[in-house]
């Protein structure tokens, strides 16, 4: 009952949790662009621009008034177009060609505009009532707006095809009706309290919401088999059930803690990321195994206690036939399979790291309007991202002769600052403020710099360090910023992570294995094992010559280590039980005969979270984690049935002898 009135309390308190979509609030205190950012919030009133808004077939008069109304609406600070760069009263065949086109062409109008943070959905609905079907937004704030609005639904459908499948699955492994509806119940109330506990820490970002529940949902379940099956077996022994509980949780507690252990360890690593997304997911997915485990060995036996009667009435008869000899099917493509993985292994490992990284959510599907009207502004006006650059303010003529070499670099479209917008010549306390301080502050000038490439990617990052290198050829002092800045910024970062948190999972991983199986070579052989199956998965976008967003590389990488190399556990330990009664082939064949089916449930359901989370989501992070799960969860399987026989059979000398008291059964 106690943890029926905490699950409750957890559901509504998950209500006032709120979620982080803006990834700049992850990236390290020290960043460049964070602390850029904070220099220009603290100098400056005016933000800059995040959004971009084309209004079709108007005169410049009627450009201003949309400029107007956009400036009216609540959360729109800071407007800009072609009035604030040029003199609109003078004849426009005098002005700059290129500077009007980016703004005005065709009669059609670029409008840039700042959509103030964490209101962004109903600012972004404010404007598209403003301007209609027939204009266009795009942005990173249009972005995010999207993603706010689609992910609560997409939850929700992920949640709808999800259940269902888990439950068939779960039908297909039990002989009763009733045994799938504790396991969820005992899991889904960890879930719960997961995400009502987050109150405590305020606020979780949008990964971490799309991710953790159903992440810890697919891979906690085995815990709860694994009691329930022994449950089972015990009540065929002992006629009295809490006695048969009793002997289920002594037998079932070494499996469940041990594979426990190695996800909380494995998901612990995440929380050493720089990159604070990792963090964030990390605390949320340990503080779930914790509370799944809590929840399997403490409500599940009062649960199952209390209504084991109902499994009793809802028995049937296996509806999945018993897999048999499939072991001596199996072993006879252990050669093969050596030698197919350990050919892969190696290009599979360089590949991994060689694929095309995105580490921003990248581009909104064209299916959706933000994506239409992303592509609609392109098409008219071309790439446009801007970057501000703030430098020591005083001297007029180096700041002069700065503007002029950025105008030069290739890909810039346009600079806009107080020398080439104002003039050089008036020295700005003659003029009225307002029309100095989007340019100049105490300590700083202010340099708008609009680019003509993605918001990321090669191209766009070697610009980054072109004007850095060009800014810095002029002042000790310089602070860059913009959304490909801090994209650049985070590739800095989370390349830096993936190492540490790499070697801390494995690190720890193979601590949880040393002491469960208290052996040297084990470990060796099941990381080697999932390890390879976590390469093989991560080298397919480059053999298919598709990009990948890196957040979703890095956490995957650590993820289908920590969740699959329970398969590995589960399949070693009945091995080594065998291995004392049996000879090396015959243990091996009886444990794929035993456990392949369970294996291959806990894959299906681990898959299957992955595949509909693709499916489901918009957001190319989340898409990209699902995509990445499902695959590895099969490929992981594949491996642990076919690969990881063959690498005990031929390592089984040296497994004996590089385990404590192995106990290898002698006889031939």
């Amino acid at each position: 009952m106690t943890f029926i009135i905490i699950a409750i309390v957890s559901a509504i308190a998950q209500f006032t949790v709120s979620v982080n979509y803006n990834m700049v609030d992850y990236l390290p205190d020290d960043a460049p662009s964070t602390n850029a950012m904070e220099l220009m919030e603290e100098e400056f009133d005016e933000p800059i621009t995040n959004a971009r808004v084309m209004i079709h077939d108007v005169s410049i008069p009627e450009a201003l008034t949309y400029k107007d109304e956009l400036s009216s609406i609540d959360g729109v600070t800071g407007v800009t177009w072609l009035d604030d760069v040029i003199d609109i009263k003078t004849p426009l065949k005098m002005a700059d060609e290129d500077t009007i086109e980016s703004y005005y062409q065709n009669n059609n109008a670029l409008i840039s505009v700042h959509i103030r943070e964490g209101d962004e959905v109903e600012i972004t609905n404010a404007i598209y009532d403003l301007i209609g079907e027939d204009n266009a937004i795009s942005g990173d704030a249009v972005d995010t707006a999207m993603s706010q609005e689609m992910a609560g639904k997409e939850s929700m459908y992920a949640a709808a095809l999800l259940v269902p499948m888990i439950i068939i699955i779960l039908i297909l492994s039990t002989n009763s009706w009733m045994e799938p509806v504790f396991f969820l119940t005992a899991i889904g109330i960890s879930v719960l309290i997961n995400l009502g506990t987050n109150i405590f820490i305020g606020e979780i970002s949008f990964v971490t919401q799309s991710v953790a529940p159903i992440l810890q949902l697919a891979v906690s379940l085995d815990y709860a088999i694994f009691l329930l099956h022994s449950f089972s077996d015990y009540r065929k022994q002992v006629s009295e059930p809490s006695e048969a509980m009793r002997l289920a949780m002594k037998r079932s507690f070494p499996a469940i803690a041990a594979s426990a252990s190695t996800t909380f360890f494995g998901f612990t690593a995440l929380s050493f990321m720089n990159f604070e997304i990792g963090a964030d997911l990390g605390l949320n997915l340990v503080k779930g195994i914790l509370l799944s485990f809590i929840s399997v060995m403490v409500f599940l036996p009062a649960l199952t206690l209390l209504f084991y009667k109902w499994i009793d009435k809802t028995k049937h008869k296996p509806i999945v036939p018993e897999f048999k000899n499939i072991g001596r099917r199996v072993l006879k493509f252990k050669v093969p399979s050596l030698i197919l993985v350990l050919l892969f292994i190696v290009p599979a490992f360089l590949a991994q790291s060689q694929t095309e990284f995105i580490y921003g959510v990248g581009d909104q599907p064209e299916s959706t309007r933000a994506g239409a009207d992303q592509i609609t502004i392109q098409e008219e006006f071309g790439k446009s991202t801007p970057m501000v650059l703030l430098v020591p303010q005083g001297d007029v003529a180096k700041e002069e002769e700065l503007v002029h070499h950025l105008e030069d670099l290739p890909n810039v479209s346009s600079v806009i600052s107080y020398v080439n917008t104002v003039s050089p010549a008036i020295p700005s306390g003659y003029l009225d403020e307002s029309m100095v301080e989007p340019f100049y502050s105490e300590n700083y000038s202010r340099i708008t710099i609009h680019t003509e490439v993605d918001k990321e990617g090669n191209e766009a990052f070697a610009l980054i360090e072109e004007v850095e290198e060009t800014a810095d050829s002029y002042y000790d002092e310089t602070h860059l910023l913009g959304e490909s800045v801090t994209l650049y910024d985070i590739k800095n970062t989370v390349q830096k992570d993936n190492k540490v948190v790499n070697i801390l999972t494995i690190v720890a991983i193979a601590i949880v294995l040393l002491l469960t199986f208290r052996s040297i070579s084990i470990p060796v052989v099941l990381l080697l094992t999932i390890q390879a199956a976590v390469w093989i998965n991560l080298s397919v976008p480059y053999f298919m010559d598709t990009s990948l967003v890196y957040v979703g590389y890095l956490i995957i990488s650590t993820v289908q280590l920590a969740a699959t190399v329970d398969y590995g556990i589960l399949f070693t330990e009945s091995y080594t039980k065998l291995r004392k009664e049996l000879p090396a082939f015959q243990a091996i064949k009886k444990t794929i005969d035993d456990k392949i089916f369970a294996i291959f449930i806990s894959a299906s359901i681990l898959s299957s979270v992955g595949f509909i989370l693709g499916a489901t989501s918009s957001n190319p992070i989340v898409s990209s984690i699902g995509l990445l799960l499902g695959r590895g969860a099969l490929l992981a399987f594949v491996l642990v049935v076919f690969f990881l026989p063959a690498m005990l059979l031929v390592f089984d000398k040296v497994i004996e002898k590089t385990t404590i008291k192995p106990n290898f059964y002698k006889g031939k």
